[in-house]
C-alpha cells in the first residue's frame, strides 16, 4: 500500500531518517529525571545506544473490527513528529490493507479491500487529535527518545507521567514501571468515539504482557479503551525492532 502512494511513501522515508549518528546514551543523562522513569530508561537503553529519533517495527497480531482479526504491519514512529502504521487483515479471507497515519501536522486512515475498494477513509481535525494520543501513548515503543517529553512524579507508587507536546495540545501519559525497570503499562485521556459515544476524552490504556529482551520496550501488548484504568483490548499485537545500532536507512514496506 505504501509503495503506491508516493506522499505516504516520502513521508515514511522522512519520518524513518536518521542522518547523522546521533550520540550515544550514557545512564548520567537521566540524572534529575523522576526515579521511576530513570529505572525504566537505564533498563531499557544500553550504554552506548544510539539515541535514534525514530523507531521502525514489524508487529503481528488482532484488532477487533466485529470479530478479532489477524493481521501484520510494519510501523515508522518519530515522537512527536508522527508515525505511519500499514497493515494487512483479513476479512473474510480478503485482504483488506491501508495504513494510519499522523505527519506534517496532519492525519489520515486508508484502507481498501483487495487494494481497489474504500472500506475506510477518515481525517480531519478531530482525526489528528486522536493520533496524536496514540502517538504518545506508544512512547514506550521508542525509549531512545525520552528527551522529547518532560517527566513527572506519578501521584501512585512505581508512576511516572509523560508530557508530550505533538501538534498544539500537550498529551499527558502516565507510565507504570516494574521493580526491574520494565514497564508495566500505560494509561491516558485520548481523543476519540468510542462506539455509540461523541467525540471526547476517553480513558485509553496499554497492558504490556512481554518484553522484548534486546531493547527494554513491549514485544507483546493489549490496548484499547480503559474501563476502570483496564485497556478492554481492540488491540492485541506482538511487535519486534527492524532498527540496529547498525541500520541508517529507513525503508518503507514494500521496497
Amino acid at each position: 500500500m505504501i509503495e503506491r502512494c508516493g506522499s505516504v511513501h516520502g513521508e515514511w522515508q522522512r519520518l524513518g531518517a536518521t542522518g547523522v549518528r546521533p550520540e550515544p546514551f550514557e545512564p548520567t543523562m537521566v540524572e534529575g529525571l523522576p526515579e521511576p522513569v530513570r529505572r525504566w530508561l537505564i533498563h531499557a537503553i544500553a550504554p552506548g545506544t544510539p539515541l535514534w529519533a525514530s523507531v521502525e517495527l514489524t508487529m503481528h497480531g488482532a484488532i477487533r473490527l466485529g470479530a478479532w482479526r489477524r493481521f501484520t504491519a510494519k510501523q515508522v514512529l518519530a515522537p512527536p513528529n508522527g508515525y505511519i502504521w500499514a497493515a494487512t487483515a483479513r476479512f473474510f479471507g480478503l485482504p483488506v490493507t491501508g495504513y494510519d497515519r499522523l505527519s506534517s501536522g496532519t492525519a489520515a486512515m486508508r484502507w481498501r479491500l483487495l487494494g481497489l475498494i474504500p472500506v475506510m477513509t477518515a481525517a480531519g481535525a478531530d482525526v489528528v487529535r486522536s493520533a496524536e494520543g496514540r502517538l504518545a501513548a506508544e512512547v514506550v515503543l521508542a525509549p531512545t527518545t525520552f528527551r522529547a517529553a518532560t517527566w513527572i512524579l506519578g501521584d501512585e507508587p512505581d508512576t511516572v507521567v509523560g508530557v508530550w507536546r505533538i501538534g498544539g495540545d500537550d498529551q499527558r501519559v502516565k507510565l507504570h514501571i516494574g521493580a526491574a525497570g520494565n514497564v508495566l503499562g500505560v494509561l491516558m485521556q485520548r481523543w476519540g468515539a468510542p462506539v455509540g459515544a461523541p467525540y471526547g476524552q476517553y480513558p485509553f490504556g496499554v497492558t504490556v504482557e512481554v518484553e522484548r529482551p534486546s531493547l527494554g520496550s513491549p514485544s507483546r501488548r493489549r490496548s484499547g479503551p480503559a474501563g476502570g484504568g483496564v485497556p478492554t483490548g481492540r488491540r492485541r499485537a506482538s511487535s519486534s525492532a527492524l532498527r540496529s545500532p547498525k541500520r541508517s536507512r529507513s525503508t518503507p514496506p514494500g521496497t
